[in-house]
Protein backbone atom coordinates (compact mmCIF):
# COMPACT_ATOMS: atom_id res chain seq x y z
CA UNK A 1 0.00 0.00 0.00
CA UNK A 2 1.30 3.76 -0.60
CA UNK A 3 -0.09 6.87 1.47
CA UNK A 4 1.15 9.92 -0.39
CA UNK A 5 1.42 13.73 1.53
CA UNK A 6 3.65 15.88 3.76
CA UNK A 7 5.89 14.72 5.97
CA UNK A 8 4.50 16.92 8.85
CA UNK A 9 7.71 16.72 10.61
CA UNK A 10 9.70 17.64 7.73
CA UNK A 11 7.50 19.48 5.43
CA UNK A 12 8.42 17.28 2.50
CA UNK A 13 6.22 15.70 0.16
CA UNK A 14 6.62 11.67 0.71
CA UNK A 15 5.42 8.45 -0.34
CA UNK A 16 5.29 5.85 2.03
CA UNK A 17 5.22 2.00 1.10
CA UNK A 18 3.80 -0.03 3.17
CA UNK A 19 2.07 -3.07 4.68
CA UNK A 20 2.54 -4.02 8.49
CA UNK A 21 5.85 -1.79 8.52
CA UNK A 22 6.75 0.50 6.78
CA UNK A 23 9.02 -0.26 3.67
CA UNK A 24 9.89 3.06 2.09
CA UNK A 25 9.73 6.88 2.55
CA UNK A 26 10.59 8.70 -0.62
CA UNK A 27 10.47 12.13 -1.33
CA UNK A 28 8.20 13.39 -4.47
CA UNK A 29 7.20 16.25 -6.44
CA UNK A 30 5.55 18.82 -4.39
CA UNK A 31 2.04 18.34 -4.00
CA UNK A 32 -0.39 20.68 -3.88
CA UNK A 33 -3.42 20.40 -1.72
CA UNK A 34 -2.45 17.28 0.13
CA UNK A 35 -2.69 16.28 3.35
CA UNK A 36 -0.30 15.68 6.04
CA UNK A 37 0.99 12.16 7.52
CA UNK A 38 2.21 11.69 11.17
CA UNK A 39 3.20 8.48 13.06
CA UNK A 40 0.08 7.43 14.62
CA UNK A 41 -0.58 8.85 18.17
CA UNK A 42 0.70 7.14 21.83
CA UNK A 43 -1.64 7.84 24.65
CA UNK A 44 0.19 6.42 27.70
CA UNK A 45 -3.39 7.53 30.28
CA UNK A 46 -6.33 6.30 29.35
CA UNK A 47 -9.03 5.07 32.24
CA UNK A 48 -12.02 4.96 30.09
CA UNK A 49 -13.54 6.65 26.23
CA UNK A 50 -16.45 6.72 24.66
CA UNK A 51 -18.44 5.75 27.98
CA UNK A 52 -16.69 2.83 28.33
CA UNK A 53 -14.61 2.63 32.22
CA UNK A 54 -11.54 0.28 31.89
CA UNK A 55 -11.64 0.60 35.67
CA UNK A 56 -14.71 -1.79 35.52
CA UNK A 57 -13.60 -5.71 35.66
CA UNK A 58 -16.97 -6.30 33.88
CA UNK A 59 -16.79 -3.94 31.05
CA UNK A 60 -17.95 -6.56 27.99
CA UNK A 61 -15.83 -7.06 25.27
CA UNK A 62 -18.19 -5.22 22.93
CA UNK A 63 -17.94 -2.53 24.86
CA UNK A 64 -14.03 -2.09 25.19
CA UNK A 65 -13.95 -3.14 21.22
CA UNK A 66 -16.29 0.20 21.06
CA UNK A 67 -14.09 2.83 23.18
CA UNK A 68 -11.03 1.20 21.10
CA UNK A 69 -12.46 2.23 17.52
CA UNK A 70 -13.33 5.55 19.53
CA UNK A 71 -9.80 6.03 20.08
CA UNK A 72 -8.61 5.21 16.82
CA UNK A 73 -10.70 7.97 15.56
CA UNK A 74 -8.90 10.52 17.79
CA UNK A 75 -5.78 10.04 15.91
CA UNK A 76 -4.46 7.33 18.36
CA UNK A 77 -3.14 3.92 17.39
CA UNK A 78 -1.61 2.57 20.68
CA UNK A 79 -2.56 3.14 23.99
CA UNK A 80 -2.17 2.23 27.85
CA UNK A 81 -5.29 0.90 29.26
CA UNK A 82 -4.79 2.47 33.13
CA UNK A 83 -5.91 0.91 36.45
CA UNK A 84 -6.55 3.14 39.30
CA UNK A 85 -6.08 2.62 42.61
CA UNK A 86 -8.47 -0.24 43.99
CA UNK A 87 -8.73 -3.81 46.24
CA UNK A 88 -6.30 -5.97 44.91
CA UNK A 89 -8.54 -8.27 43.30
CA UNK A 90 -10.59 -5.58 41.63
CA UNK A 91 -7.51 -4.16 40.16
CA UNK A 92 -6.39 -7.64 38.99
CA UNK A 93 -9.73 -8.66 37.35
CA UNK A 94 -9.55 -5.35 35.55
CA UNK A 95 -5.99 -5.98 34.35
CA UNK A 96 -7.08 -9.97 32.81
CA UNK A 97 -10.61 -8.01 31.31
CA UNK A 98 -8.30 -5.55 29.56
CA UNK A 99 -5.66 -8.31 28.51
CA UNK A 100 -8.29 -10.54 27.38
CA UNK A 101 -9.68 -7.39 25.21
CA UNK A 102 -6.25 -6.97 24.20
CA UNK A 103 -5.59 -10.52 22.73
CA UNK A 104 -9.21 -11.23 21.52
CA UNK A 105 -10.50 -7.90 19.75
CA UNK A 106 -9.98 -6.93 16.06
CA UNK A 107 -8.36 -3.83 17.32
CA UNK A 108 -7.13 -4.95 20.76
CA UNK A 109 -3.60 -4.40 19.14
CA UNK A 110 -4.20 -1.31 19.62
CA UNK A 111 -3.51 -1.84 23.13
CA UNK A 112 0.06 -1.44 23.92
CA UNK A 113 0.64 -2.43 27.33
CA UNK A 114 -0.62 -1.09 30.51
CA UNK A 115 -0.51 1.13 33.21
CA UNK A 116 -1.13 0.75 36.48
CA UNK A 117 -1.45 3.90 38.67
CA UNK A 118 -1.10 3.92 42.42
CA UNK A 119 -1.93 2.01 44.38
CA UNK A 120 1.25 3.05 45.45
CA UNK A 121 0.81 6.64 46.39
CA UNK A 122 0.23 9.20 48.62
CA UNK A 123 -2.76 9.08 51.02
CA UNK A 124 -3.24 12.69 51.69
CA UNK A 125 -5.84 14.97 50.33
CA UNK A 126 -4.54 16.57 47.38
CA UNK A 127 -1.57 14.51 46.07
CA UNK A 128 -4.08 11.67 46.51
CA UNK A 129 -6.33 13.02 44.20
CA UNK A 130 -9.90 11.60 42.98
CA UNK A 131 -7.76 7.64 43.87
CA UNK A 132 -9.65 5.82 46.79
CA UNK A 133 -7.86 6.62 49.82
CA UNK A 134 -8.97 3.09 51.32
CA UNK A 135 -6.77 1.22 48.89
CA UNK A 136 -3.76 3.53 49.00
CA UNK A 137 -1.06 0.84 50.17
CA UNK A 138 2.86 0.48 50.28
CA UNK A 139 4.57 -1.01 47.08
CA UNK A 140 4.72 -4.73 46.92
CA UNK A 141 6.84 -6.71 44.22
CA UNK A 142 4.80 -9.71 45.15
CA UNK A 143 1.44 -7.64 44.14
CA UNK A 144 3.69 -6.55 40.96
CA UNK A 145 3.97 -9.99 40.15
CA UNK A 146 0.05 -11.04 40.28
CA UNK A 147 -0.20 -8.31 37.62
CA UNK A 148 2.24 -9.41 35.09
CA UNK A 149 0.82 -12.28 35.42
CA UNK A 150 -2.79 -11.28 34.92
CA UNK A 151 -1.37 -9.43 31.48
CA UNK A 152 1.37 -11.88 30.72
CA UNK A 153 3.60 -9.81 31.35
CA UNK A 154 2.08 -6.67 29.50
CA UNK A 155 2.58 -4.02 32.06
CA UNK A 156 4.64 -1.32 31.15
CA UNK A 157 4.14 1.79 33.16
CA UNK A 158 3.52 2.31 36.62
CA UNK A 159 3.05 5.33 38.81
CA UNK A 160 3.65 5.51 41.99
CA UNK A 161 5.10 7.68 45.33
CA UNK A 162 8.72 7.67 45.77
CA UNK A 163 7.96 8.22 49.83
CA UNK A 164 7.64 4.90 50.22
CA UNK A 165 10.26 2.99 52.33
CA UNK A 166 9.77 0.47 49.99
CA UNK A 167 10.09 2.31 46.86
CA UNK A 168 13.93 1.69 47.17
CA UNK A 169 13.41 -2.11 46.27
CA UNK A 170 10.52 -1.20 43.73
CA UNK A 171 11.57 1.04 41.67
CA UNK A 172 15.08 -0.76 40.79
CA UNK A 173 13.15 -3.73 40.54
CA UNK A 174 10.54 -2.77 37.78
CA UNK A 175 13.34 -0.38 35.76
CA UNK A 176 15.99 -3.69 35.83
CA UNK A 177 12.68 -5.45 34.51
CA UNK A 178 12.24 -2.80 31.40
CA UNK A 179 8.96 -1.59 33.03
CA UNK A 180 8.61 2.21 33.14
CA UNK A 181 8.44 3.89 36.48
CA UNK A 182 7.08 7.49 36.97
CA UNK A 183 6.35 9.45 40.03
CA UNK A 184 2.92 10.79 40.42
CA UNK A 185 0.39 11.53 43.48
CA UNK A 186 3.39 12.14 45.37
CA UNK A 187 4.47 14.03 48.64
CA UNK A 188 8.14 13.01 47.84
CA UNK A 189 10.19 15.99 46.71
CA UNK A 190 14.24 17.30 46.82
CA UNK A 191 16.22 13.79 47.86
CA UNK A 192 13.79 11.36 47.47
CA UNK A 193 12.99 12.29 43.47
CA UNK A 194 16.50 12.37 42.66
CA UNK A 195 16.82 9.26 44.32
CA UNK A 196 14.07 8.10 42.70
CA UNK A 197 15.06 9.13 39.55
CA UNK A 198 19.19 8.10 40.22
CA UNK A 199 17.62 4.71 40.62
CA UNK A 200 15.42 4.33 37.63
CA UNK A 201 12.85 5.94 37.81
CA UNK A 202 12.15 7.99 34.59
CA UNK A 203 8.94 9.94 34.25
CA UNK A 204 6.52 12.15 36.12
CA UNK A 205 2.80 11.62 35.91
CA UNK A 206 0.60 14.52 34.72
CA UNK A 207 2.60 16.99 36.41
CA UNK A 208 1.13 20.04 37.73
CA UNK A 209 -1.94 17.69 39.01
CA UNK A 210 -2.41 15.86 42.02
CA UNK A 211 -0.26 17.88 44.40
CA UNK A 212 -0.62 19.50 47.32
CA UNK A 213 -2.14 22.85 48.05
CA UNK A 214 -0.61 25.35 48.84
CA UNK A 215 3.37 24.28 48.52
CA UNK A 216 5.79 26.47 49.48
CA UNK A 217 7.17 29.14 47.05
CA UNK A 218 10.71 28.09 45.97
CA UNK A 219 11.50 24.16 47.50
CA UNK A 220 8.69 22.30 46.42
CA UNK A 221 8.07 18.95 44.53
CA UNK A 222 6.77 20.72 40.84
CA UNK A 223 9.75 22.46 40.98
CA UNK A 224 12.20 19.61 42.45
CA UNK A 225 10.43 17.53 39.22
CA UNK A 226 10.53 20.32 36.20
CA UNK A 227 14.60 21.10 37.08
CA UNK A 228 15.21 16.91 36.86
CA UNK A 229 16.68 16.39 33.46
CA UNK A 230 16.31 12.31 33.97
CA UNK A 231 12.46 12.70 34.39
CA UNK A 232 10.83 13.42 31.11
CA UNK A 233 6.62 14.58 32.21
CA UNK A 234 3.65 13.96 31.01
CA UNK A 235 1.00 16.68 30.78
CA UNK A 236 -2.69 16.47 30.49
CA UNK A 237 -2.93 19.43 28.08
CA UNK A 238 -6.85 20.16 27.87
CA UNK A 239 -6.62 23.41 29.88
CA UNK A 240 -8.85 22.59 32.70
CA UNK A 241 -6.31 20.72 34.50
CA UNK A 242 -3.19 23.13 34.17
CA UNK A 243 -3.24 26.98 33.52
CA UNK A 244 -1.94 28.01 30.35
CA UNK A 245 1.02 29.87 32.23
CA UNK A 246 2.34 27.07 34.37
CA UNK A 247 2.11 24.44 30.99
CA UNK A 248 3.76 27.27 29.11
CA UNK A 249 6.88 27.41 31.56
CA UNK A 250 6.56 23.80 32.60
CA UNK A 251 7.09 22.59 28.47
CA UNK A 252 9.95 25.35 28.15
CA UNK A 253 11.18 23.67 31.45
CA UNK A 254 11.31 20.11 30.39
CA UNK A 255 11.96 20.92 26.69
CA UNK A 256 10.15 19.46 23.70
CA UNK A 257 12.33 15.88 24.23
CA UNK A 258 10.86 15.57 27.35
CA UNK A 259 7.24 16.21 27.27
CA UNK A 260 5.10 13.62 26.84
CA UNK A 261 1.29 14.38 26.02
CA UNK A 262 -1.57 12.13 27.51
CA UNK A 263 -5.53 12.50 27.60
CA UNK A 264 -5.69 11.15 31.25
CA UNK A 265 -9.44 10.59 29.26
CA UNK A 266 -12.14 8.99 31.82
CA UNK A 267 -15.16 7.09 30.69
CA UNK A 268 -17.23 10.19 29.53
CA UNK A 269 -14.62 11.31 27.09
CA UNK A 270 -15.94 11.46 23.55
CA UNK A 271 -19.71 10.60 25.68
CA UNK A 272 -22.35 13.10 26.38
CA UNK A 273 -22.88 15.01 29.89
CA UNK A 274 -23.92 13.00 32.90
CA UNK A 275 -22.63 10.60 35.43
CA UNK A 276 -20.50 7.87 34.51
CA UNK A 277 -18.09 5.48 36.97
CA UNK A 278 -14.13 5.42 37.10
CA UNK A 279 -13.72 2.31 39.11
CA UNK A 280 -15.98 2.63 42.67
CA UNK A 281 -16.31 5.78 42.08
CA UNK A 282 -19.05 8.37 40.74
CA UNK A 283 -18.07 10.94 38.34
CA UNK A 284 -19.90 13.59 36.23
CA UNK A 285 -19.40 14.86 32.85
CA UNK A 286 -19.97 18.41 33.19
CA UNK A 287 -21.41 20.67 29.41
CA UNK A 288 -17.54 22.53 29.55
CA UNK A 289 -15.82 18.77 29.42
CA UNK A 290 -14.94 18.99 32.78
CA UNK A 291 -15.28 15.74 34.56
CA UNK A 292 -15.71 15.92 38.88
CA UNK A 293 -15.98 13.49 41.58
CA UNK A 294 -19.76 13.37 42.17
CA UNK A 295 -20.82 15.90 44.46
CA UNK A 296 -17.22 17.30 44.99
CA UNK A 297 -15.20 20.29 42.53
CA UNK A 298 -12.22 17.88 42.54
CA UNK A 299 -11.42 16.84 39.01
CA UNK A 300 -11.53 12.95 37.85
CA UNK A 301 -10.06 12.62 34.88
CA UNK A 302 -10.15 14.32 31.95
CA UNK A 303 -12.51 14.41 28.29
CA UNK A 304 -9.50 15.37 26.50
CA UNK A 305 -8.70 13.72 23.26
CA UNK A 306 -5.13 13.74 21.63
CA UNK A 307 -5.77 15.63 18.40
CA UNK A 308 -7.01 18.56 20.46
CA UNK A 309 -4.17 18.02 23.41
CA UNK A 310 -1.37 18.47 20.71
CA UNK A 311 -3.52 21.45 19.51
CA UNK A 312 -3.53 22.89 22.73
CA UNK A 313 -0.21 22.26 22.99
CA UNK A 314 0.95 24.63 19.73
CA UNK A 315 -1.41 27.06 21.20
CA UNK A 316 -0.67 27.42 24.62
CA UNK A 317 3.03 26.81 24.41
CA UNK A 318 3.64 28.36 21.08
CA UNK A 319 5.95 25.23 19.32
CA UNK A 320 5.48 24.39 16.06
CA UNK A 321 3.40 21.47 14.76
CA UNK A 322 6.03 19.13 14.41
CA UNK A 323 7.53 19.68 17.90
CA UNK A 324 3.97 19.10 19.50
CA UNK A 325 3.35 15.72 17.58
CA UNK A 326 6.82 14.53 18.93
CA UNK A 327 5.04 15.07 22.23
CA UNK A 328 2.75 12.44 21.21
CA UNK A 329 4.52 10.26 19.17
CA UNK A 330 8.23 9.62 19.54
CA UNK A 331 8.44 10.91 22.59
CA UNK A 332 6.23 8.66 24.62
CA UNK A 333 7.14 5.23 22.16
CA UNK A 334 10.75 5.59 23.82
CA UNK A 335 9.66 6.53 27.44
CA UNK A 336 8.00 2.97 27.32
CA UNK A 337 10.09 1.42 24.97
CA UNK A 338 7.85 0.67 22.31
CA UNK A 339 8.99 -1.98 19.81
CA UNK A 340 8.28 -0.76 15.85
CA UNK A 341 7.26 2.96 17.43
CA UNK A 342 10.46 4.90 18.07
CA UNK A 343 11.37 5.66 14.40
CA UNK A 344 8.69 7.86 13.10
CA UNK A 345 8.10 7.61 9.91
CA UNK A 346 10.73 5.21 8.66
CA UNK A 347 11.49 1.96 7.62
CA UNK A 348 10.87 -0.55 9.79
CA UNK A 349 8.69 0.93 12.41
CA UNK A 350 4.55 -0.21 12.55
CA UNK A 351 2.88 1.38 9.78
CA UNK A 352 0.91 3.75 12.28
CA UNK A 353 0.15 6.43 10.49
CA UNK A 354 -2.20 9.43 10.58
CA UNK A 355 -3.61 11.20 7.89
CA UNK A 356 -4.95 14.98 8.60
CA UNK A 357 -5.79 18.09 7.00
CA UNK A 358 -5.82 21.66 8.00
CA UNK A 359 -6.47 22.16 12.02
CA UNK A 360 -5.51 18.71 12.48
CA UNK A 361 -9.05 17.26 10.73
CA UNK A 362 -7.89 13.85 11.04
CA UNK A 363 -8.65 11.56 7.45
CA UNK A 364 -7.58 8.53 7.84
CA UNK A 365 -5.85 6.66 10.57
CA UNK A 366 -3.81 3.07 9.85
CA UNK A 367 -3.17 0.54 12.49
CA UNK A 368 -0.14 -1.87 11.63
CA UNK A 369 -0.94 -0.85 7.77
CA UNK A 370 -4.76 -1.17 7.87
CA UNK A 371 -6.91 1.68 7.81
CA UNK A 372 -9.39 1.71 10.24
CA UNK A 373 -11.05 5.30 9.80
CA UNK A 374 -14.76 5.45 9.57
CA UNK A 375 -16.51 9.19 8.69
CA UNK A 376 -20.03 7.78 9.45
CA UNK A 377 -18.81 6.69 13.17
CA UNK A 378 -16.58 9.45 13.72
CA UNK A 379 -18.77 11.97 12.83
CA UNK A 380 -20.60 10.82 16.14
CA UNK A 381 -17.77 11.35 18.62
CA UNK A 382 -17.94 14.83 20.49
CA UNK A 383 -14.46 17.11 19.14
Amino acid sequence: MICSGIDAFTGESIAIEFDRTIQSVRTVEPLRDAPCIAPGFIDLQVNGFAGVDFNNPGASLEDISRAIDAILHTGVTRFLPTVITGAPDHMLACLQNLRRAQTTLPHGHAIAGFHVEGPHISPEDGPRGAHPRQWVRPPDLAEFARWQDATEGNIRLVTLSPHWPESIEYIRTLSAQGVTVSLGHTIGKGDSIRFASNIGATMSTHLGNAAPSPLPKLENLLLDQLANDDLSASFIADRIHLTDEFFRVAVRAKGIERTVLVTDAAAPAGATPGRYHLGELEIDLTPDDRIFLAGTSRLAGSALRMDVAIKNLMLVAGVSRADALRTATLNPGRIIHLEGRTKGLAPGDRADLVVFGPDLAIQNVYLDGTPTFFPVRASTLKR
